[in-house]
């Protein structure tokens, strides 16, 4: 916590992170602050004034700006506390990258040009268009080493003409930056320009897993990392989902990779059957249809259970040349296929109804307009439409 006093309040709007209507309040800008503003690859800290959430923390030149939704009073007097779980990980995993990005260029020269330090992953841009399984196995097992050794961090402030400044790591200064320059040093390991948070110690880290890596930007590779509570937070869940395999394969962790494979396999031996079936039921579905004595000069039919290919095969098999087809397949109550063959004209004329109908959308060429419906409740009314401009094209009409 830290008492401070309000320097100004204005109204003003807030996006939200992940979009939506902005948020109407007020922004804040005290005498002095204990919350991060957002920067340098970190994302803001979080708190309170008073018992007022600050829902954002940003840079305005040398000061920050603190987002709340309810007016403070300039020249109040207020107590700031701080979200200390967020600022711990954030301070974990800022730490935890400064050590791996010195460790990553000095075993293999590999350096880093950018940063993220996402909710539930870390990445770091390096600038090589590939590592080895063996690169990132060696640089776990040097952070984790550094980890156990207990480094110190410490912060230092230096004049901007300081000629030591140009002996410390760097991505440059921003355009409006002022007043003293302050430097992270990792004892012995790094020393880096930045104006994040950080944890005293390298112990603080806990440990240290390297994910993998991913195809980067312009020939880059991205090193994807957890640190400190994110890796137990990791190891929880992947102990639950476990668990959670174990009881629905009825075999042990060590064998849940081979019962997988023999599901899949399973799976798709009767994926195969049941298309199989499908177009059987398919033929003998339009066999029966050309067997009656009369035919309809409209076949309807809904099924539940099927495909593009079961539809077309049934147009196949009747043909199209004196009867309407409308062939549906899905959730009746929800979305699906549908398919309208019959004679060109006047499948032309009435499949974009039928697709606007059905609340899809589709294309059509040669007698033939299939797409997707989101409205598959509305078959009775394409039907009713079917059956009337039959009718109207009826001789006995």
């Amino acid at each position: 916590q830290f008492a401070t006093r309000v320097l100004s309040c204005r109204a003003a709007e807030l996006r939200p992170e992940g979009g939506g209507e902005p948020v109407r309040g007020f922004q804040v800008v005290l005498e002095d602050t204990i919350l991060f503003p957002e920067g340098g690859g970190q994302p803001d800290d979080r708190g309170l004034i008073g018992d007022v959430p600050v829902l954002r923390v940003t840079r305005r030149g040398p000061e920050a700006v603190h987002f709340v939704q309810e007016a403070l009073e300039p020249g109040a007097e207020v107590l700031l506390s701080l979200d200390w779980d967020r600022r711990f990980d954030h301070m974990q995993q800022h730490s935890g990258q400064h050590l791996i990005t010195a460790i990553a260029e000095h075993m293999f020269g590999f350096k880093t040009t950018s940063w993220e330090l996402g909710r539930q992953r870390s990445v770091i841009e390096l600038d090589t268009p590939s590592m080895t399984a063996e690169q990132i196995e060696a640089l776990e097992r040097s952070v984790n080493e550094k980890i156990r050794e207990r480094v110190p961090v410490v912060v230092r402030e230096l004049a901007v003409d300081d000629p030591e400044i140009e002996r410390v790591r760097s991505r440059g200064l921003p355009d409006d930056h002022a007043g003293p320059v302050r430097v992270v040093d990792i004892e012995g390991i790094d020393s880096n320009m930045c104006c994040g948070t950080h944890v005293s110690n390298l112990s603080d880290l806990q440990v240290i897993k390297l994910l993998g890596t991913e195809k980067g930007k312009k020939n880059k590779t991205n090193l994807v990392f957890l640190a400190g509570n994110r890796v137990l937070k990791s190891i929880e869940q992947s102990h639950s989902t476990e668990k959670a395999l174990t009881s629905l394969l009825k075999n042990g962790p060590g064998e849940h990779i081979e019962a997988v494979k023999r599901l899949q396999s399973s799976v798709k031996l009767l994926q195969k059957n049941n298309l199989n079936l499908l177009r059987d039921i398919a033929v003998l579905i339009a066999r029966d249809f050309k067997s009656k004595p009369v035919q309809s000069q409209l076949f309807a039919l809904h099924r539940k259970e099927g495909d593009s290919e079961f539809m077309n095969i049934i147009a196949n098999e009747i043909g199209s040349e004196e009867t309407l087809l409308f062939l549906t397949v899905g959730d009746e109550k929800e979305a699906g296929l549908f398919l309208l063959a019959g004679p060109v004209e006047a499948v032309e004329n009435l499949g974009p109804r039928v697709a606007e109908l059905l609340g899809g959308k589709g294309a059509g060429k040669r007698g033939r307009f299939q797409g997707k419906a989101t409205k598959m409740s509305q078959r009775g009314e394409v039907q009713a439409l079917l059956q009337e401009f039959i009718s109207r094209r009826s001789p006995e009409a």
